[in-house]
């Protein structure tokens, strides 16, 4: 990356690429965060639905001993009712000194009943050094989010792989919420190439939000089976789906379904989550498959970019590709 591609924002955090892992729950670990930040761009810690405090102990000890406090920039992501939950995940978060901490899948919206959003960690978060970022998939909630005092908004297209609120396309969203905000915003959604990363700067963005890309990195937390079927994969099998919530009964809300690789079980029960969560026989053989690590049954996380993921790489080498 040229240093005309490099963004104030990424400047400021010292990156030398403007380039964010987003916080994968399950595939974005220690390993992969120190890898990511040690080729320039920022490497992040994910905690989903999962996640916990021992999750995050163990994967702060992989990070590395020269990150956080002053060292060499790092982020960690979060789920807000999950930490709602949890309140300890972020307080351990936060005393890991990060460069950056996100909160996203809370609710900005205004039209919802009780829709107040829990605000009290971006001060908290600001209060250690450390930037407080929102993911945001309407212009109205990235007002909401800024006006709450975020130091950043992610523009989440409707095309990236993973759990999320899947409007509208990255492209029109960028541009939206970049009219709306004063404040920097990142693209997401389905950035895979370096093209892509020339596209959302060019729209605008201050760094581009990169998940699936880096989901098959020889760092990641990523089983083997799991980093073979995203290598197989193409845009034209992800689906946007609650089934998978659903058969393992995870806590995710409704209003945040998965983009995900289809499989069989997928297809099948794809728009009768209802009767899918009453059929306990089905929910049980989805474990099972789960526990054993079968990916003919059971889906990966996975944006519409998927199709460029052609090999097992260091994260090292993405970097330098999306760059």
């Amino acid at each position: 990356m040229t240093d005309g591609r490099l963004t104030d924002w990424a400047r400021a955090l010292g990156l030398t690429t403007p380039i964010v892992c987003a916080p994968m729950g399950g595939v974005a670990g220690g390993r992969l965060a120190s890898a990511v930040s040690r080729a320039g761009a920022l490497g992040m810690i994910g905690m989903g639905s999962a996640g916990s405090v021992a999750a995050l102990e163990r994967e702060l000890a992989a990070l590395g001993d020269d990150f956080g406090d002053g060292g060499a920039p790092f982020g960690i992501g979060l789920v807000a009712w999950g930490i709602a939950q949890d309140p300890e995940l972020f307080e351990r978060a936060i005393a890991a000194r990060p460069s950056l901490v996100s909160v996203s899948f809370g609710d900005w919206s205004a039209d919802r009943a009780g829709a107040q959003a829990d605000t009290a960690w971006i001060a908290r978060a600001q209060a250690v050094g450390a930037l407080a970022v929102t993911q945001a998939a309407t212009a109205d909630e990235a007002r909401r989010a800024a006006d709450s005092g975020v130091d950043a908004v992610i523009a989440r297209g409707s095309e990236g792989g993973g759990h999320g609120d899947h409007r509208e396309p990255r492209h029109s969203l960028l541009a939206e919420i970049i009219a709306a905000v004063d404040i920097p915003v990142l693209a997401a959604g389905a950035i895979s190439t370096s093209r892509d990363v020339d596209r959302v700067l060019d729209a605008g963005a201050a760094a581009a939000w990169v998940g699936t890309a880096f989901a098959a990195c020889e760092e990641a937390l990523t089983s083997d089976a799991a980093r073979a079927a995203l290598i197989r994969g193409g845009a034209e099998q992800t689906l946007v789906t609650r089934a998978y919530d659903v058969a393992l009964e995870r806590p995710w809300p409704a209003r945040f379904p998965e983009r995900l690789l289809r499989t069989p079980f997928i297809d099948r029960w794809h728009g009768r989550e209802d009767e899918l969560a009453a059929d306990e026989v089905a929910r049980a053989e989805f474990r099972a498959a789960a526990v054993a690590g079968d990916y003919s049954v059971v889906p990966v996380d996975a944006g519409e970019g998927v199709g460029h993921l052609t090999r097992v790489r260091p994260a090292a080498d993405v970097v330098a590709e999306l760059s």
